[in-house]
């Protein structure tokens, strides 16, 4: 008699056969309307501190990289008996990519907080004098 096959499956596979064709209890409520003004210059807003981010990472990562090629000493130096190339890569890089991500969070934080501190204004009557 040949061993009695098993059904292997992921945590998350045992529950949703165990759901069945229940919906999920914590979906979020639909949201009411949209300003969709506001969203637009929202997304422009934050599309521009991305692409200021990116360019910033492709001249950081790309200005190492020149570096090295430019001054191919980098590599003959050692500190102990690691490279000095080795040590700006392992070293150096890490940090300021995480301070440029942290930057990056907090300027989309900001653009989000001043988006929300003008959309008061924009629910005001239009007919009135300020």
């Amino acid at each position: 008699m040949s061993p009695r096959r098993e059904k292997l499956t992921s945590p998350q596979t045992r529950i949703a056969l165990a759901r069945g064709n229940r919906p999920a209890q914590h979906l979020l409520p639909i949201p009411g309307p949209v300003d969709t003004e506001a969203a637009r210059k929202l997304f422009h807003a934050q599309r521009r501190t991305a692409v200021r981010t990116v360019a910033l990472l492709t001249v950081l990562l790309f200005g190492v990289s020149g570096a090295f090629a430019a001054f191919p000493v980098l590599g003959h130096v050692r500190l102990g008996d690691v490279p000095l190339s080795w040590l700006l890569l392992a070293a150096g890089i890490y940090p300021l990519l995480f301070g440029l991500a942290l930057w990056h969070v907090r300027s989309a934080e900001r653009v989000e907080r001043r988006a929300a501190r003008e959309a008061p204004r924009r629910d005001e009557d239009p007919g009135r004098e300020r």
